[in-house]
């Protein structure tokens, strides 16, 4: 039953208060909605008996804290105390939630409020925009089913439904969510979004276009659209210009350009053919360049499946080219976390760093070393610190080596100082030539020729008869040593200037003489597959 506690009433010569009587019924007990003001009072019996009052003009009611504005109201009273309001209605709800509309139903005994035409609710934070909203007053939760808008500042999201949370100025997009900012626009089936801190939870498969160019497909994660910080879990994909990246946690602070990939981390570069893997890659956007670590793999691609696998401890790319003197690691680490000035803007001029355990495997050749650089400017792999590369049959060690890419194969091998190639013939024999300097030139990606310099070059040599049986061992010097290879096998061996030598029958060869200064064999360092880079 509505009570009226206190009625303005403005008649058309004079002002007046009325009070009106107790229900018929003699319940002395109050309600809790009050009458606070109208211009004018009306009662009617309608056909059950009841008796409503109808107020219009200026009205103004209260429940508790909160205050109804409308033209005019109908007051039905009885059990539900219901409360039909006409016109220009409007809330206020603790001075702080404010809603509108042109026609209010109210329930008194469920503090519900349902609200339809042009209804409108802020938080001071937001604005909500929908036909229709019902809004529970004791909780303060509002829900719209048939369409409505969320403008929060420049962002604006749209659904088909939606629970706004009071309390906790949350809003739960549901149905077509589109969500659009200065820098996304994100679409979705469901939304979580917070109008107070401006944050957006992802809870299913989520679309996001930057406007800056790029894509990202989620299914769980946040994005603070004020701090610029974003999270998202369930190995999101975040695609731009020319790469892809996945991994099960990615996180990105727009303000410092920082991204980190964690768990099973993948970037795929298009436009520069690699693809890095690694459980945790720092992504620096602002000076494009990448830190990875716990067990990095680099691939760069080949025709059809002969692709270059790399590992090492920690992988370092950028597109500034430093000098060719590899940088030491912490300073990696510190450079991909800051913003340094990009001598090229050009993405596609880009250098690799590894350090430590660096393994390469190819189906063509493999190599061990301590640290690797390379660039796309000249496409050349400069491995230091007692490298060593395999091919076929054949190992080449030296204190620094370079080689060099054509059409994404082995164009030309440069080894300098203490250079040596050992070539394992059979069972305890390999041939072996040692020098100042090694050049090898590849032929279709395979060893063709190699060229030793030295002072003079030395070497231990096997050379056959017509018939490939063994005659003897060669122990032979001289300025220059050829050295051709026909179908991956060791052919013929060619002497150049100064050349001495002494030949051993296969039965009178001296213990002493069988191997060079420096003769490892080390094959049990070479990659057998590519799959031992990811172990």
């Amino acid at each position: 039953m509505i009570t009226a506690l206190a009625l303005l009433f403005v008649c058309n010569t004079a002002n007046a208060q009325i009070t009106p009587a107790p229900p018929a019924n003699g319940n002395d007990t109050m309600s809790t909605i009050q009458i606070v003001q109208g211009k004018s009072l009306r009662e009617k019996t309608i056909d059950s008996g009841k008796v409503i009052e109808t107020i219009a003009g200026d009205v103004i009611l209260k429940e508790n804290n909160s205050v109804f504005n409308c033209d005019s109201v109908v007051l039905y009273g009885g059990d539900s105390d219901i409360v039909e309001a006409f016109g220009n209605v409007h809330i206020n709800q603790n001075d702080s939630i404010d809603t509108y509309s042109q026609y209010l139903r109210y329930v008194g005994k469920d503090h519900m409020a349902f609200l339809q035409k042009d209804v409108k609710l802020t938080d001071k934070k937001g604005i909500l925009y929908t036909q229709a909203l019902q809004y529970d007053l004791k909780n303060n939760i509002g829900n719209y089913t048939q369409g409505g808008k969320v403008i929060n500042g420049k962002t604006v999201l749209t659904s088909d439904a939606g629970t706004y949370y009071a309390d906790t100025r949350d809003v739960y997009f549901k149905n077509n969510v589109h969500l659009v900012d200065p820098k996304y626009n994100i679409v979705t089936d469901s939304l979580l979004y917070n109008t107070e801190s401006q944050l957006a939870t992802f809870i299913t498969g989520t679309y996001i276009k930057s406007k800056n160019g790029g894509d990202i497909y989620t299914t769980t994660g946040t994005y603070d659209l004020k701090g610029g910080k974003a999270f998202f879990g369930n190995r999101s994909i975040i695609k731009d210009s020319s790469r892809i990246y996945v991994a099960d946690n990615s996180a990105y602070d727009e303000k410092s350009g920082i991204a980190q990939l964690q768990g099973n981390a993948i970037i795929r570069d298009s436009l520069n053919g690699y693809t890095v893997l690694g459980n945790e890659i720092y992504l620096n956007k602002k000076n494009n360049t990448f830190l990875a670590t716990q067990k990095p793999v680099l691939i760069f691609k080949g025709d059809g499946n002969d692709s270059t696998f790399i590992s090492a401890d920690t992988l370092f790319s950028g597109i500034s080219q430093p000098d060719t003197t590899l940088i030491d690691s912490s300073t990696i680490i510190d450079t991909v976390k800051q913003t340094v000035v990009v001598k090229s803007s050009d993405s596609s001029l880009r250098y690799f760093q590894a350090f430590h355990h660096v393994r390469i495997f190819n189906d063509s050749l493999q190599a061990v070393c301590d640290s690797l650089f390379y660039s796309s400017q000249d496409s050349v792999f400069r491995l230091f610190k007692q490298p060593l590369l395999f091919a076929n049959h054949s190992q080449i060690s030296g204190d620094t080596m370079h080689l060099y890419i054509k059409n994404r194969k082995a164009n030309r091998l440069y080894v300098f100082y203490n250079g040596m190639i050992i070539n394992k013939d059979a069972d305890d024999m390999y041939n072996q030539i040692s020098g100042r300097t090694i050049n090898g030139y590849f032929k279709n990606g395979q060893l063709d020729y190699v060229r030793v310099k030295g002072s003079p070059a030395q070497s231990v040599y096997y050379p056959q008869n017509n018939d490939s049986a063994y005659i003897g061992l060669n122990r032979s010097t001289g300025d220059v040593i050829d050295i051709f290879f026909v179908k991956k096998e060791l052919n013929k061996v060619k002497f150049i200037n100064n050349v001495d030598g002494t030949l051993y029958p296969m039965l009178q060869i001296p213990p002493d003489q069988r191997y060079l200064k420096g003769f490892l064999w080390l094959d049990d360092r070479r990659p057998k597959s590519k799959l031992e880079l990811f172990e």
